[in-house]
């Protein structure tokens, strides 16, 4: 009775039982204010990837779709045969003498960058702002730009090779100079990007491991190796699987410096979607490349979470 009476003890009680009804209007909210966004994604990123999947297993002509027919798992055997003009596997050997020289490098040289470029001059926050600029110029007209740089007959490339007695070359006319043309500009565009992480990633790290690396008479390298490369092992983890992802799904300066030539040299699995399904006009087997393409995304997202996992233990 004295319970009942007791006007603090009934608040609470009233507290206790409004919780809920709370909790749910709160959740309700919640789930509208995400609404939007989650349709955006279900409509521009599920949809079309359920869409591809379901077309791989079709000979889809999509001039005239009367003229489809299903197949089945037709187009993924043709893929693994090889069958097709490039074949798959020579399609995923192009992508690879892309990928490890974008990965490797462009993680070495904005890892070098970084560590260069992290003190707090005037001069350092112009170079790096230069760096970055590179990253944020439109894709499409850098292109443009950088094949008049490596044009064989005035193009400023073959003018600073030949300060080294080097012959002028058609750089990306050439079946062995092409890939290695496209990725010294993708590496010039894409660094930084990733200088920007490895420089967020420095802002973090602990001082006093610093300072009792110099008490123990430890030289720069040495505090690189044993003391700051560690603690900045979830960026590198984080710049390798986004620079690989980036990499694999390439496509704008294939289509503008060399449209996937000379002959097939330059016809990465990202560029072979595109020249499969609307050069060829096979979009089934293009539909089967973006589902290989999507399922190689997706597990290195997935070994991107684990090791970043493996590492906060």
């Amino acid at each position: 009775m004295a319970q009942l009476l007791d006007p603090v003890a009934t608040r609470s009680r009233s507290m206790r039982s409004g919780r809920p009804v709370k909790r749910a209007l709160t959740s309700r909210w919640a789930y509208l204010f995400v609404l939007p966004a989650l349709l955006v994604f279900l409509v521009f990123s599920i949809g079309p990837t359920i869409f591809a999947f379901a077309l791989s297993l079709f000979n889809w002509n999509y001039l005239n779709a009367a003229m489809s027919k299903f197949v089945g798992l037709k187009n993924y055997v043709d893929l693994v045969k090889g069958t097709r003009d490039p074949s798959f596997w020579s399609t995923m050997w192009t992508s690879a003498q892309f990928v490890i020289p974008m990965v490797v490098g462009g993680t070495v040289i904005s890892l070098l960058l970084a560590l260069l470029l992290s003190g707090n001059s005037p001069v350092l926050y112009g170079v790096r702002t230069a760096v970055f600029l590179a990253h944020v110029t439109p894709f499409v007209g850098v292109s443009i730009v950088w094949v008049w740089l490596f044009n064989p007959r005035y193009g400023l490339v073959n003018a600073a090779t030949a300060l080294f007695g080097m012959a002028p070359r058609d750089w990306l006319g050439d079946p062995k100079t092409a890939m290695f043309a496209i990725v010294v500009f993708s590496l010039w565009h894409e660094v930084g990007f990733t200088l920007i992480i490895f420089l967020g990633g420095l802002t973090t790290l602990d001082k006093t491991l610093s300072e009792a690396a110099q008490i123990d008479r430890a030289n720069k390298l040495q505090e690189i190796w044993y003391v700051i490369l560690p603690q900045l092992r979830p960026y590198t983890i984080f710049v390798i699987v986004i620079s690989t992802v980036f990499s694999l799904q390439a496509f704008t300066q294939f289509f503008v410096m060399t449209g996937g030539g000379p002959g097939f040299s330059t016809a990465t699995l990202g560029f072979a979607v595109y020249q499969q399904a609307f050069i060829y006009r096979k979009t089934g087997y293009a539909a089967a490349l973006a589902v290989v393409l999507f399922a190689l995304t997706a597990v290195l997202s997935l070994l991107q979470l684990r090791a970043s996992r493996n590492t906060g233990r």
